[in-house]
């Protein structure tokens, strides 16, 4: 049998003394977490040991000794030798390093052998033993196997070496946080945490932020029997908070706040790292947002603004006229139905002429709009790119109109002509089955479907014309609520705590372990280093992301073509957010 010790790797210069770790169950390994320094008083390290396992409930033990010889101690390795009869470890481990040499040796006694082994039996001993160099920080830290529930039918399998091997070092937290320069009765080596003073930070941090959640908590609730009051599910609100990007913003950031401010300890590594994420995600959006307000607020830049929009909503006008003006003549040099374009060029020619009426009936208000917008910005970056984009909405409803006029009348166009199609064919739609059936149609039938099939399909084109120029216009104004959309739902769902950590401490995001040969000399044992693999940056997006985006388009770009010819292209440009873990 070969027997593993996992070793770590601050104890490598430590001085003479005791090895305190526990023997994995089921394994012939051993979990090497202090050593106790010379001198001692064997009671107080029995007392130690028992004062450790009742605090993080670790079997722990007396593993055997530990021998680095230095100047002036060369009766110290026998002295240690001889503990094993004080402390009645079986097998019994006495570790020791020479000076010079890399490795370690190794003799693993048991209590009947003690001083009796054979020199060809320590041979075969060493032989057979594994130091496996670990570093502590490292291996607490990771997560890579958490401290398993106490539920009863997660006990189907017994635990692996690793995994036990890991949670050992886990809950042997306490020890880790002891103060290795304390004048205490005994001194040991092993990884020393953040130290007493930042765990008294923390744990003020951590009582400050009580009575924070608590009164968070409080405004949420307020705030969530203002939103079900009766008047705001009346047809017209309800709509419009569906609609609106602000609004959709608010209910996830109320969402957010809410997981934040919950009593509730977070469960798992998983649930730790999304409030982690949304609490980044939160500083970082209202960071930006005090920024864009810094900017706003400073040297009249919104007067600036709101004296620019004015003249750019008349130039978009008149360059709407133009292009009307054009689309009325000749265009490209297409014979147009005059009697048809005439109607759809005056018709659309007027919605232009009222609305730069209420463009100049609204300009005395806009400066007030956007002085008292760009406080929302104290909200976050998110907020005010969300009113950005219903703004947008706003100020181009006109251009929307367009799309929906010259859409729904496209659309009929096709829908009348695929339905005549189908009469000459001999064919009809079912609505009753929803499918096409045969149909026998008399003269009369056939005499005026010809009819209406000609003047439909020379009417087709100039309808086309203006579908086609109202529907580009409207995706230019659709690309740019969209990219304010994406870097809203970048900002907010972006993992930037878990990306951080990736960054500067990878072993926080491991997926496994590898070993590599440490050092193979002669006459010792076998050392191998394990190292933490980290998650690839990918996987690290796709595991800890706070919220999932989904913006539109979703369908294939056959369907997207099919959309647009036959008039049915929509475009539903708002927030989609689901939680994930």
């Amino acid at each position: 049998m070969v027997l593993k010790i996992f070793f770590p790797q601050c104890c490598n210069r430590a001085d003479s003394g005791l090895l305190v770790g526990r023997w994995v169950s089921g394994h012939d390994s051993a979990v090497v977490l202090a050593v106790i320094h010379y001198p001692f008083i064997p009671g107080q390290v029995k007392q130690y040991i028992q004062q450790l396992q009742a605090q993080s409930g670790v079997e722990l033990s007396v593993l055997g000794s530990w021998s680095l010889p230095k100047e002036g101690q060369e009766g110290l390795e026998s002295f240690i030798r001889d503990l094993s009869t004080i402390f009645p470890q079986e097998p019994w481990l006495q570790i020791s390093r020479q000076v010079g040499k890399t490795g370690f040796t190794c003799e693993v006694l048991g209590r009947d052998q003690i001083g009796k082994a054979a020199q060809q039996e320590e041979e075969e001993d060493e032989e057979k033993v594994i130091f496996v160099h670990y570093e502590q920080m490292k291996v607490m830290l990771s997560q890579l196997h958490p401290i398993e529930s106490q539920n009863p039918d997660n006990r189907s399998e017994p635990p692996s070496e690793l995994r036990q091997m890991f949670q050992t070092v886990a809950r042997s937290e306490l020890l880790f946080f002891l103060d290795r320069y304390d004048d205490g009765p005994l001194k040991s080596t092993h990884w020393q945490s953040e130290g007493r003073e930042a765990s008294i930070i923390v744990e003020l941090l951590k009582r400050a932020s009580v009575p924070l959640c608590v009164f968070i908590s409080w405004l949420l609730s307020v705030w969530t029997w203002f939103c079900n009051i009766r008047i705001f599910s009346v047809f017209p609100l309800s709509f419009l908070s569906s609609k609106l990007s602000t609004c959709v913003q608010l209910n996830y950031r109320t969402e957010h706040l809410r997981t934040l401010s919950s009593p509730r300890a977070a469960e798992g590594h998983m649930e730790f790292m999304r409030k982690a994420n949304i609490l980044v995600s939160v500083l970082v959006d209202v960071a930006l947002g005090v920024l864009l307000m810094s900017w706003l607020y400073r040297d009249e830049n919104i007067s600036t603004l709101a004296h620019t929009l004015v003249p750019a909503a008349d130039h978009v006008a008149r360059q709407l006229e133009e292009l009307l003006q054009w689309l009325m003549g000749a265009p490209a040099g297409l014979k147009m139905n005059r009697a048809l374009d005439q109607v759809l060029g005056r018709f659309f020619l007027y919605h232009i002429h009222l609305w730069i009426s209420y463009i100049h009936l609204m300009a005395p208000f806009i400066e007030g709009i956007l002085w008292y917008g760009g406080l929302s910005a104290c909200l976050g970056l998110t907020f005010a790119l969300s009113l950005l984009s219903d703004m947008v909405a706003l100020f181009t409803f006109h251009i929307y109109c367009f799309y929906v006029y010259g859409a729904r009348l496209y659309c009929l166009k096709i829908y009348g002509l695929s339905s005549l199609w189908r009469l000459f064919r001999g064919k009809k739609w079912n609505v009753l089955r929803q499918r096409v059936d045969s149909c026998s149609y008399d003269l009369d039938q056939l005499f005026i479907g010809t009819l209406l099939f000609t003047v439909l399909l020379f009417l087709l084109p100039t309808t086309a014309l203006y579908y086609l120029v109202f529907t580009l216009l409207r995706l230019v104004v659709v690309l740019f609520q969209g990219v304010l959309h994406l870097i809203v739902d970048f900002i907010n769902s972006f993992p930037l705590f878990s990306v951080g950590l990736w960054v500067c401490r990878s072993y926080r995001l491991a997926e496994g372990v590898k070993f590599r040969v440490l050092c193979d000399e002669p006459g010792t044992a076998l050392h191998l280093l394990m190292e933490m693999n980290p998650l690839r940056f990918g996987s690290v997006l796709q595991t800890y992301r706070t919220a999932t985006y989904s913006c539109y388009p979703k369908d294939s770009w056959g369907a997207l073509v099919r959309k647009l010819f036959i008039g049915e292209l929509v475009f539903p440009w708002r927030h989609k957010t689901t939680k994930t873990d």
